[in-house]
């Protein structure tokens, strides 16, 4: 447990109650520890607190109590140590592609030929070689996510945060999505926190699948994925990968239950 990269210590968030209401615990706390190179899914039903824990480790949002630690020093705001991408499109519409990729890189003031270096390097990893000059709105939402996946990539973060970033694609275009970013993951080993409500996706993907509570949520599994690198997507029909998504699928099935009860 020596190479851990990130440190969450019983984070807890709760919301102020809404015209007098009571107030909202949407995550009870929550303590876990990210190894270098780990990819860890985050899975549970809606409502459960999963996107607001990425949002406090992306410093979107502050916690109500507990702390986080990256590279261990307190969290306290965005930084660029961490890259985010979202399920919606958050391109910026007037720049091309290329100047999406970059824009981060700009803001830090990498010199023009590195930027240039940088944005070819990742617009061939994605597949959007030749898209360089297009603006988002020319382009499908898959696209639009590789996009944004590289910007964030370009950056060099220490992390990589996703809520659910293909939760708005078909299936056909989500595994593919699925398979560019594993292979990404495969070849250069980043950390990752990925959060998703797909049993299927929460597997292929991660070296852990973490499961939350129904609200107010809380670490109710840690499961290791000891599934063999590469991986292809026949790998979903394996014994393997069945009984994994059997156990998983009846823990979130339980959740589910208890979430719809709670309303």
């Amino acid at each position: 447990m020596t190479n851990a990269i990130l440190q969450i210590d019983n984070v807890s968030r709760v919301f102020p109650g809404v015209r007098g209401g009571a107030p909202v615990r949407a995550l009870e706390p929550t303590s876990l520890r990210v190894e270098q190179n780990d990819f860890i899914t985050i899975l549970g039903p809606s409502g459960c607190g999963k996107s607001t824990l990425l949002r406090i480790v992306a410093g979107l949002d502050r916690p109500s109590g507990g702390r986080v630690l990256l590279n261990g020093r307190e969290i306290k705001g965005p930084g660029a140590d961490r890259g985010m991408v979202f399920q919606s499109y958050t391109l910026f519409p007037w720049l091309t592609i290329a100047e999406n990729i970059a824009y981060g890189l700009r803001e830090k003031g990498v010199p023009k030929s590195e930027r240039r270096d940088i944005v070819a390097s990742y617009t061939e990893k994605v597949g959007l070689r030749g898209f360089e000059n297009h603006y988002p709105k020319q382009l499908s939402g898959g696209m639009q996510q590789r996009t944004a996946i590289a910007r964030a990539l370009a950056n060099d973060p220490a992390i990589l945060l996703l809520d659910e970033p293909f939760g708005a694609l078909d299936n056909q275009t989500r595994g593919l999505m699925q398979e560019l970013l594993l292979g990404i993951w495969e070849r250069e080993r980043k950390t990752v926190l990925f959060v998703t409500h797909d049993i299927e996706e929460a597997i292929f993907l991660a070296s852990r699948v973490i499961v939350m509570t129904a609200r107010p949520g809380r670490i109710k599994a840690d499961i290791s994925v000891e599934l063999p690198h590469p991986r292809h997507y026949t790998m979903k029909t394996t014994p393997e990968f069945s009984s994994l998504k059997a156990q998983l699928t009846e823990e979130i099935r339980h959740e589910a239950i208890e979430a719809d009860v709670a309303r």
